[in-house]
Parts: C-alpha cells; sequence; structure tokens
C-alpha cells in the first residue's frame, strides 16, 4: 500500500503508473497475441466475430464498472482519510455486489447471445463462430470481475505492484492455453475464451492466497464480504453516471459495429485487428490517468487540493511525450503491425488507413483521458458523463454513418478523434469552473 498524499507528484504519480502500464501491456499483448493466433489459424471470419463479440460483451459489464469505479474511489477517499475500518467494509461490499451482478449478467448474456448477434446484422458466415465464443466467455464473467475488481481496489489503495503480478501470470497462462486448446485440442474459437476463463480463475486463486497470507486490508473469508448500505449509497452516487457513461459507451462500440457490418467482413476483421493495436498504443496514456485518479482520491480524502492541480500538470506533460512517441511509431509501422494478424492484403489495408488516421490524434486523446482520470478521481463523475455521451451520440456515431456513406470505411475512423476533440473541449472547461473541488465524498 502506498500513501500519495506527500511526495513529489509528478516522481510518485510515475512510479505508481509503470506497474500499470507493465501490467496492461501483459493483458494487451495476450490479446494481441490471442487475435493473432485466431486470425492466423482460424481464419479472417474467426477473428471478426472476436471483433463482434467485445462490444456486446463490454456492453454488459459496462454498468457494473461503472458502479465498480465508484467504489474504487470511496475505498481510495477513506484511506486517504486513514479511515481503514471504512475501507475494509467498502471492499466487502464491492465484492458482495460483483458477486450478485456477474452472476445475473452470465445467464443473461447467455440466453440472449443469438438475439444480440442478430440485432448487429452480424454476418451469416461470422454468426456461429461469434455467439460460440461469445457464450463460452460470459460463463467466466464472475472470474472476470473477482480479478480485475482486485486489481482496482489495490490500485485505490496506492498498491500498483500487485496487479501486475497477477496480470502477467494470468497473460501468459493464457497465451499458453490459447495454443493448448487450439493447436493440440482443436477446439477452435471456444478454445480461445476457455484459456482466458482459466487463466484468470488460477490467476485469482493465487491472489486469494497471497493477499490472505499478507493479512491484506483486502482479504476474502466470510468476515470480510459483508455488504454496507451507506457505504453502497456513496459508491452509487459517484459510480452510477460512471456506469450510464460506460453503459453508453459500450452501446456506441456495438452501434460503430453496425455501421461497420454494412461492409463485407474484411473491414470487421481489420477493425479487429486495428483496434488491438489501438488499445496498445493508448494504454500508456490510459493508465497514467488512472495512477492520476488514485492520485486525486487520495489527496481529496486528505484535503490536499493544490497537490492535485500539480500532479495533473505532471501527469498531462508525461502523456504528452508519450503518446507523441507512440503516434509516430504507429503511422510508421501500421502496414507491418496489421500483417501479424492476417495474409490479406485488403484486411492489412483496411487496418493500416485506420491507424493512420486515429493514431495522429493520440495527443488528444490522451489529454481528454487525463482530465477525465482527474474528474474521476475527485468523485465528480456527472458532468463528464454527458461530455462523454455528447462527444460519442452527437459526434462519432453521426458522424461514422454519415462519412461511411461518403467516404466508405475510412469515414468511420475519421469519425472516432472527432469525437475525442469535442470530449476534450468539454472537459477542459468543466474543469476550469473548479465546481470537482466541493465533490469529496469522506
Amino acid at each position: 500500500m502506498k500513501d500519495l498524499t506527500y511526495g513529489r507528484e509528478g516522481q510518485l504519480i510515475f512510479k505508481f503508473a509503470i506497474p500499470m502500464v507493465i501490467g496492461n501491456i501483459f493483458q494487451q499483448l495476450y490479446n494481441i497475441v490471442d487475435s493473432i493466433i485466431v486470425g492466423r489459424i482460424l481464419g479472417d471470419q474467426a477473428l471478426a466475430a472476436v471483433g463482434a463479440s467485445f462490444p456486446i460483451f463490454y456492453t454488459l459489464i459496462a454498468f457494473v464498472i461503472g458502479i465498480g469505479s465508484g467504489a474504487t474511489v470511496v475505498i481510495g477517499q477513506y484511506f486517504g482519510a486513514k479511515n481503514y475500518h471504512n475501507v475494509k467494509k467498502a471492499i466487502g461490499t464491492l465484492f458482495v455486489f460483483i458477486f450478485i451482478a456477474s452472476i445475473v449478467l452470465s445467464i443473461s448474456g447467455i440466453l440472449f447471445a443469438e438475439e444480440i448477434f442478430t440485432l448487429l446484422s452480424v454476418g451469416e458466415d461470422v454468426m456461429p463462430e461469434a455467439v460460440s465464443y461469445f457464450s463460452v466467455y460470459m460463463s467466466g464473467l464472475l472470474i472476470y470481475f473477482a480479478l480485475n475488481s482486485t486489481a482496482s481496489v489495490l490500485r485505490g489503495l496506492g498498491d500498483s505492484r500487485t496487479p501486475l503480478l497477477f496480470f502477467s501470470i494470468a497473460t501468459i497462462a493464457n497465451i499458453l492455453l490459447d495454443l493448448l486448446f487450439i493447436l493440440v485440442f482443436h477446439w477452435g474459437i471456444e478454445g480461445a475464451a476457455f484459456a482466458t476463463i482459466v487463466a484468470q480463475g488460477g490467476t485469482f486463486l493465487a491472489a486469494t492466497f497471497i493477499l490472505n497470507r499478507r493479512q491484506h486490508l483486502l482479504q476474502f473469508n466470510r468476515k470480510s464480504l459483508v455488504f454496507d448500505r451507506a457505504i453502497f449509497k456513496k459508491s452509487i452516487a459517484i459510480g452510477l453516471p460512471t456506469g450510464f457513461q460506460q453503459a453508453f459507451v459500450a452501446l456506441g462500440m456495438m452501434a460503430l459495429i453496425r455501421i461497420i457490418n454494412n461492409f463485407e467482413t474484411p473491414v470487421l476483421a481489420a477493425y479487429t485487428a486495428a483496434s488491438r493495436i489501438d488499445a496498445l498504443a493508448s494504454m500508456p496514456a490510459m493508465n497514467l490517468a488512472s495512477a492520476l485518479s488514485a492520485f486525486v482520491g487520495q489527496n481529496m480524502g486528505a484535503g490536499k487540493i493544490l497537490r492535485i492541480r500539480k500532479g495533473l500538470r505532471a501527469t498531462l506533460l508525461m502523456s504528452w511525450a508519450i503518446s507523441l512517441a507512440v503516434m509516430f511509431i504507429v503511422i510508421m509501422q501500421g502496414k507491418n503491425l496489421m500483417s501479424l494478424f492476417t495474409t490479406s492484403a485488403e484486411v492489412i489495408e483496411y487496418g493500416r488507413n485506420y491507424l493512420l488516421i486515429v493514431s495522429s490524434f493520440y495527443p488528444v486523446f490522451a489529454t481528454m483521458f487525463t482530465m477525465h482520470g482527474a474528474l474521476r478521481g475527485a468523485g465528480d463523475t456527472l458532468i463528464p458523463m454527458f461530455i462523454t455521451l455528447i462527444s460519442l451520440w452527437l459526434i462519432r456515431i453521426p458522424l461514422a454513418a454519415w462519412f461511411s456513406g461518403q467516404i466508405g470505411p475510412s469515414g468511420i475512423w475519421w469519425a472516432i478523434p472527432c469525437g475525442w476533440i469535442i470530449g476534450l473541449i468539454g472537459s477542459l472547461i468543466y474543469y476550469l469552473t473548479g465546481r470537482w473541488k466541493n465533490k469529496k465524498v469522506v
């Protein structure tokens, strides 16, 4: 555990973010390797099936993620205020909620998988594999939530190194199991989903064993898993807007897939591969924003507003430097990166075009995400939710539909940074009002 309420702001945030970046590199590398294995061995249709599944999966879990993020903010602020008794109660409350929500979502996702893919107009050549992959993946939702919530809570307590250990184990196991289940057992696309469930399940069991032996604030036993209504209400107050925001973002991803499905399967396959690269490239900025969020949460609890401003400035400088470097690499190597996933020249060209357009705006994305991280850590989530919804549903989705009709798939790619620009402008204006300083919740 790390107290972020004293010490040099930029140095603290950077050191806190490094294990998060490394851990998420492992996670994104798994997603990339998984897509490479699926695309190279099972073909472009299987790759498209994985790509069609992700936005649906994210839509189903988004609301729970939002509520969980609210709980993490409450945990961080209690920790910053040195109220360790309520830290434990808030952690227990989060995990009870996660358990119930994951069971409900798993059953719903499996029962209505085919209807959801039909709604998205997924092609008949992709549908069977998409439904199979998605149904297996949803059966492991409880494990997914348990592992990721554990990592989020640890980060809220100032510990970003332990999640690095957990995700490193999960990623390596996932890749090895992918190869075993697909190449050796010939389980097809379902093998990729089973590999994820088994790897995450084994890692969570290891995490439980390690944390319980350490006598950590975060433990898994009957005494710790107690639901506190008052704390849950505080988590809801912060997490509900974020939950709606995440849910509408996820629905926006589904809407984007619906637009992409107006074109042939190679466009969806290209989007799947390119978005994997895009996720890896944008990850450092996202992790710095998450580190800033933990930093802001603790310092809000301690009442150190000036320190929050200094931390934000330091994070912006780091994010700009990294995003510019990553932008250059992706622009120069886009074609080579896409060729890792497929041998199809058509898929490679669509993906290269995506990366060229979207990566040119990484500094805009980094600034927007950093601002969101600061506001989220302060417990101010309502106005950022509206900003996100406007940038997504009034800008990105309508422009994607319009541009794609005018200039083809590249019009969809151009709509993505257009949404970022509007989101950044709105976030900056709101931050400068200073209203976020009055959102302390503990």
